[in-house]
């Protein structure tokens, strides 16, 4: 089974449902989609509940892009629970971007952010990535094993949990990794959930980063990546279903 997840980042209005049911469409109508990937969308919390609402029942899926560190209620200014998204129909959420650590999310708030989303039953789709300095210095593995180890637990459900490699360095710049890197650092990935959870890892590995229609096939080769989590690119139907189309040509 693979992933093809869509960070919209801070971009839709209501109107853009349009978008996502055109990849409805096409999912629907594609034998492949109920063994071979799942489609998920993930909008500002702007859009959850128009989106859950248009989409109930439907093959795509939607989730959030971050939630709070609380788990239900909170004198917190503009933050959003777990337990608030759920209410407004999300089956996963992104933790731990890029986007988010650099604005302050360290490992003991994502820790936090992960619990409680797990707790209120919603998929987390867990953000790891170095950055540019970190790749040259040859730290990747370092820095991603720390990443991993110090949110995640052996208690944790893994049944509910995703992780999307995403390297800082290829996010927006159109560079994504050697693929003979890549397939190595994935297998690192996974040999290091295993050691957190102590038994036969099932966990899947995404990978984001500059991931479009005309490089999407090369990842075709990395048998042990589960997916993809796509940025700019989801942003419009025929590019995201191109991706899709691509990766099976």
């Amino acid at each position: 089974m693979r992933y093809f997840v869509g960070n919209w980042k801070m971009f839709g209005v209501p109107k853009s449902i349009n978008i996502v049911n055109k990849i409805n469409a096409f999912v629907n109508l594609d034998k492949k989609y109920n063994k071979k990937y799942k489609a998920i969308i993930t909008p500002p919390f702007t859009l959850l509940e128009t989106f859950s609402k248009a989409l109930k029942n439907k093959r795509v899926l939607i989730g959030a892009q971050n939630c709070f560190y609380k788990e239900k209620f909170s004198s917190d200014t503009g933050a959003i629970s777990p337990y608030m998204i759920k209410k407004l129909g999300a089956k996963y959420v992104i933790i731990g971007h890029s986007d988010n650590r650099a604005e302050g999310d360290n490992d003991s708030i994502l820790k936090k952010k992960v619990t409680f989303a797990l707790k209120n039953k919603i998929n987390v789709i867990f953000c790891i990535g170095e950055n540019k300095t970190q790749k040259n210095k040859k730290f990747t593995n370092k820095v991603l094993k720390k990443q991993l180890s110090n949110v995640l637990e052996k208690k944790f459900n893994k049944g509910n949990i995703i992780i999307a490699y995403e390297p800082i360095w290829s996010i927006g710049t159109g560079k994504i990794p050697k693929i003979s890197e890549l397939s190595k650092t994935i297998f690192f990935i996974k040999k290091s959930l295993k050691k957190i959870f102590k038994r036969n890892n099932s966990i899947k590995v995404l990978y984001g980063g500059s991931v479009d229609s005309t490089n999407i096939q090369q990842f075709n080769s990395i048998k042990i990546l589960d997916g993809f989590l796509i940025g700019g690119a989801s942003k419009t139907s025929k590019k995201f279903i191109d991706i899709i189309k691509n990766y099976y040509r």
